[in-house]
């Protein structure tokens, strides 16, 4: 990783946020290590990955540093957990969306105190940050948006509330046209909450120019990940992770001008038939909960495996970045509209039916020419247990192989799913 984060000391910024600024600094002292082994250890690699390399050097740092330079240039900080929460109106309103700390155990017995153990590594995870005062991107956020995707973020999002200004989006769980007005509904009401913080009014102008933004990020992710599908794999799964996963942190502008040119790079090796694997190594595609930073687990499983993850359908994958608001919009009404189809038209398991989503990943799986799925769940996400039988049950009617993988953030099943994972590879 780069020296910046040793040279550069943020001690006076972080102690500003009010972060326990020694936890954090042991956060920081193991995820560093854990960047090396899963990233740094990785031959050939695209050169233009020295850039996220780069950015998780200095994830808590410069980041951070240009947050609060934002916020004194008068804009404003939004925190998110979820695909849902609309940042092209953000961004329109003068902020900043930001995804939150949430990818690692931490602070879970103070955790456990306000919430039940069986609770998702993922929820856990975001309220331990809060509580251990170590995730410098809530304590930056003037408003955490949540969103209503499982009943145990709905109920975390009380627990945070009372540490934390937090507004909730009501999500409908079916997609019926009464649904889509409950759903427009909640985005116009969005949309007040953000003029009452900041003190603007929405126009149309600037959600245009936002819109357009965003978009342009989502295309620079589809170039980046339609590369994936070469016989020549010219990027490992985990880099195209990585990028997914600093899309929901990083500067909308240079992430795209930066994501744009490892396209132009992976397209260049393709044209070369350089390839990351062998040309006999199996093609993954992991499709189910979300992986925040810094899980990465499972993918560095597959991939010292002996295998390749050439797509992923989850939050951090596909589903962030697949479909684009529509452009043609005139006034902030017409605009408002086609946000709110964009949205709703996500597959997140949390809908039913939800046949969509099994239909999403058949067709990767085909696009993307994989040799098998491996469904992730998180140990308790509800959701995307439940939606495991349905896809194993739409992968044996393809014929597509399947493994169903349960597990949290820690390490120690890691020697057993290794052993689960060989075994399917080899089956393959």
């Amino acid at each position: 990783m780069s020296d910046s984060v040793e040279t550069v000391d943020y001690t006076e910024m972080w102690e500003g946020l009010g972060l326990n600024v020694p936890a954090h600094c042991a956060l920081l002292k193991a995820i560093g290590p854990a960047y090396e082994s899963t990233y740094l250890s990785q031959e050939n690699r695209p050169e233009g990955m020295t850039y996220f390399d780069f950015v998780m050097s200095e994830i808590h740092g410069l980041r951070i540093q240009e947050l609060q330079d934002h916020k004194a240039d008068g804009g404003s900080i939004i925190g998110t957990f979820c695909v849902y929460v609309p940042e092209e109106i953000i961004r329109a309103l003068g902020g900043q969306s930001i995804g939150l700390c949430a990818g690692a155990e931490w602070a879970f017995p103070e955790v456990e105190q306000v919430m039940p153990r069986n609770t998702c590594a993922l929820i856990k995870s975001f309220m331990g940050f809060k509580l251990g005062k170590v995730c410098p991107y809530i304590e930056s956020a003037d408003l955490v948006v949540g969103e209503t995707t499982c009943d145990g973020k709905k109920k975390a999002y009380e627990v945070l509330a009372e540490l934390h200004p937090t507004h909730v989006m009501e999500l409908p769980q079916m997609k019926r046209p009464e649904d889509r007005v409950l759903w427009r509904g909640e985005v116009d009401r969005l949309a007040a909450k953000l003029e009452e913080l900041t003190g603007r009014t929405l126009d149309a102008a600037s959600l245009k120019a936002a819109i357009k933004e965003v978009n342009d990020k989502r295309r620079a992710l589809q170039r980046l990940n339609a590369a994936r599908k070469a016989a020549a794999v010219p990027i490992s799964g985990k880099d195209a992770l990585l990028a997914v996963q600093v899309a929901f942190y990083d500067d909308v502008p240079r992430f795209t001008k930066m994501v744009n040119a490892i396209a132009d790079e992976l397209e260049g090796r393709i044209e070369a038939g350089v390839s990351v694997a062998p040309a006999d190594a199996k093609r993954i595609l992991i499709t189910g909960s979300p992986m925040a930073i810094p899980n990465w687990k499972v993918h560095d499983i597959v991939e010292r495996s002996g295998g390749v993850v050439v797509a992923e359908e989850l939050c951090t994958g596909s589903r962030y970045y697949d479909t684009l608001v529509a452009e043609d919009g005139e006034t902030v009404e017409e605009m408002l509209e086609a946000i709110t189809d964009k949205y709703l038209g996500i597959n997140c398991a949390c809908f039913t039916p939800n046949d969509a989503r099994v239909d999403d990943i058949m067709r990767m799986a085909e696009e993307y020419n994989v040799d098998g799925v491996i469904h992730y769940a998180l140990q308790f996400c509800g959701p995307y247990q439940f939606e495991g039988y349905t896809v194993d049950k739409a992968a044996r009617e393809q014929g597509m192989p399947l493994l169903k993988v349960e597990t949290d953030y820690s390490m120690e099943d890691a020697g057993q799913l290794t052993t689960r994972v060989e075994a399917f590879l080899e089956m393959l």
